[in-house]
């Protein structure tokens, strides 16, 4: 497999050429760009408008730490990490996932290999090699790029504009597809500024929610009795817990640990549960890290809809309850409570620390109540970060608004791709992968709307 492309369209040779305006240089801009440029069809021009200096900047910066483009699970556990919106990304996901990913990075030179987790990676482990080989095939296909074209949307006379360095500029074009991202690090253009420009057309957009993020726990005193016994009443399940928050004891000593070979667990509003190991770090305000992220989509919607959201931390879970409560109950003698923990369970650092944090002594000096909460210990949140520290955001243009080409219902002739379409996914290549599709589809899209 060389590159996604169609079979080769019929389109009259002197027939008036065909304009598509391609309008964002993430992932799902560059394959729609792909795709209708090696489709083969003469006349056909495609011209890729972004607004910053140089496309793929939040490509870029996804590999800065290795570039994780897809994963290796099997289809059906691949597919489930896209919650509500499964039914609308299968089929495109389907005919561009990950065996086709990864075959098309083969063909730009651009071997990957499965790390120990499933995940997929070049070999090198980097962004720029791929992104560079993949803008030379672009330009080699006739793609032609336009930088510091900030898109302004539709004059009266249907032409696109934008904002240049030169002025002002009016582009007509037959078709477009907009891949201008979500609403998560706007300094890399994902600003979510086109959302009024389509809502002013009519088009329905869900507002822009941060995803893959972090949490701020409460602010409340954890040194104050009737808290400590209200979120000792959650711990064994008889009242909803107060806002707590870290001390500045803790912030001073732990901000920036991760908690490793954890687990956590959550049940939401909707009745959605949620178990996995994996490790997140405490913050100065909170928690954030891979495994907060994956249940980023739950705790953020608790929090929406009731000011707040609870997730259980297991920090040893592979020790049972009955492991830890008679390693916790057995007799200590003089041994401090700490060294006692350390020399029976291994706990210590940071794991000790959030124990003593939202328990008190009362609680840490009751072998049950501390048993339970080193197997449960319940966290609370009360607000996701800000949008811009997300990862990716969820909200955007809701599938219903578009056909099975990813075209606006509204505005025949407008194409939608990527992020700024209404789903989200847990960081592990899921989000590289639907933007891929997307833009795959997209372009497809285009193609079929001018009867190619």
């Amino acid at each position: 497999m060389s590159h996604p492309a169609s079979p080769v369209p019929s389109h009259p040779a002197d027939a008036r050429p065909l304009r598509v305006a391609v309008i964002g240089g993430g992932p799902a801009g560059l394959m729609a760009a792909e795709v209708l440029a090696s489709a083969g069809v003469p006349g056909l021009v495609v011209q890729l408008y972004d607004a910053m200096p140089s496309v793929g900047r939040k490509f870029l910066l996804a590999g800065k730490g290795g570039l994780n483009l897809t994963h290796s699970e099997a289809f059906e556990a691949f597919m489930s990490r896209y919650g509500e919106r499964r039914a609308a990304l299968e089929p495109r996901i389907a005919a561009f996932g990950a065996t086709e990913l990864r075959a098309w990075a083969h063909a730009l030179g651009v071997d990957t290999f499965v790390g120990s987790s499933g995940r997929v990676f070049p070999k090198d482990m980097k962004a720029a090699p791929l992104l560079r080989a993949w803008l030379h095939r672009l330009r080699s296909a006739g793609v032609q790029f336009f930088m510091r074209h900030r898109w302004l949307g539709w004059g009266a006379d249907g032409a696109l504009h934008f904002s240049t360095p030169a002025g002002e500029l009016q582009v007509q074009a037959d078709a477009v597809v907009l891949a201008l991202g979500g609403g998560s690090w706007a300094r890399l253009g994902s600003d979510g500024a086109w959302a009024t420009l389509l809502e002013a057309r009519g088009v329905p957009v869900l507002p822009l929610q941060p995803s893959n993020c972090g949490f701020d726990v409460g602010r409340s005193s954890t040194d104050d009795a009737e808290t400590r016994r209200e979120f000792l009443k959650t711990l064994i399940g008889q009242g909803a817990a107060p806002e707590t928050g870290w001390s500045e004891y803790f912030v001073s000593r732990f901000a920036g640990q991760p908690f490793k070979s954890v687990a956590i667990s959550l049940t939401d509003a909707q009745g959605r549960h949620f178990s996995r190991r994996g490790e997140f770090v405490a913050t100065a305000t909170g928690v954030e890290g891979s495994l907060i992220y994956a249940a980023s989509a739950s705790l953020r919607d608790d929090i929406a809809a009731s000011g707040s959201a609870i997730f259980h931390l297991d920090l040893l879970p592979d020790k049972s309850p009955e492991r830890v409560l008679a390693e916790v109950s057995h007799p200590r003698g003089s041994r401090s409570l700490s060294s006692h923990l350390k020399s029976r369970l291994g706990l210590e650092g940071i794991k000790s620390a959030i124990l003593h944090e939202l328990l008190g002594k009362e609680a840490m000096n009751d072998p049950a109540q501390l048993a339970a909460a080193i197997k449960a210990l319940p966290v609370r949140v009360v607000a996701a970060r800000p949008i811009d520290e997300a990862i990716s955001s969820a909200g955007g243009v809701p599938f219903e608004a578009l056909d099975d080409g990813l075209m606006l219902r509204k505005l025949p002739g407008v194409f939608c791709a990527g992020e700024m379409l209404d789903w989200e996914a847990p960081t592990g290549g899921y989000l590289l992968t639907a933007c891929f599709a997307t833009g795959r589809r997209a372009g497809q899209g285009v193609l079929s709307h001018f009867g190619l």
